[in-house]
């Protein structure tokens, strides 16, 4: 009213300075959650996680890129390398959106950090294949909370009770725990269900499975042989 142009941001600023409606924590003083809450069922996420393997040489450190699916939860693996590279997340690109069996073919937007890695060639396939890329603010891993809580399952619940002397068998691990997670463990976001559990017999007696020499274990009910 009295010709002064005064943005929006100045106006929050000054409004929170004063105690109204100042967010709990700073680092959630942006859009993302209703972003977040807008468009689950087409957001999907990425982020590495790292293990090391003992050789004669020493420590040797890998690199494992996983990606998950927000709305169903379902995890699966993106790739495993020493040193990724700008063209190794290429190729993890245009596998990801392989026109036959890439997996955020019906994807619209994925979260993934600020690594450098992510970037470029990375951002750029994944753009062309219609995926676009939503980087998390800075220090602010919750925004990416669901990859960030599998990652600690993962580490907790497997990779820190193993030592492992090849990538064949970080591999094998790999492969065996994300069998377990989407389709024998139960899930608290879920209520308590499984993400797309092994068919069963209602009538058949619980049975024990076991993956990683007992080190993952699930029951389910199995139709015992006559």
């Amino acid at each position: 009213y009295l010709g002064f142009t005064v943005s929006f941001m100045t106006v929050k600023r000054i409004m929170n300075k004063h105690g109204f409606f100042a967010p709990p924590d700073g680092r959630q003083n942006s859009d993302f959650n209703l972003f977040f809450e807008s468009h689950q069922n087409v957001i999907a996420s990425c982020d590495f996680c790292t293990k090391e393997i003992v050789t004669p040489n020493g420590l040797d450190r890998h690199m494992i890129l996983f990606f998950e699916n927000i709305f169903t939860r379902e995890v699966w693996l993106g790739g495993i390398d020493q040193v990724p590279n700008g063209n190794w997340m290429a190729q993890v690109a245009r596998n990801q959106t392989d026109a036959w069996d890439g997996k955020l073919n019906d994807i619209q937007y994925l979260i993934h950090d600020r690594d450098p890695l992510f970037q470029g060639r990375f951002t750029d396939i994944l753009i062309s294949a219609g995926c676009k890329t939503k980087m998390t603010q800075p220090r602010c891993p919750e925004q990416n909370g669901h990859i960030e809580s599998f990652i600690k399952s993962f580490k907790t619940e497997c990779l820190d009770h193993l030592i492992l002397t090849s990538e064949r068998q970080l591999r094998y691990v790999v492969k065996e725990y994300l069998q377990y997670y989407n389709r024998e463990r139960p899930h608290s976001g879920l209520e308590g269900k499984m993400i797309n559990p092994w068919p069963q017999d209602a009538d058949g007696e619980i049975t024990e499975f076991s993956r990683l020499g007992g080190l993952l274990k699930s029951y389910r009910r199995v139709k015992q042989a006559a």
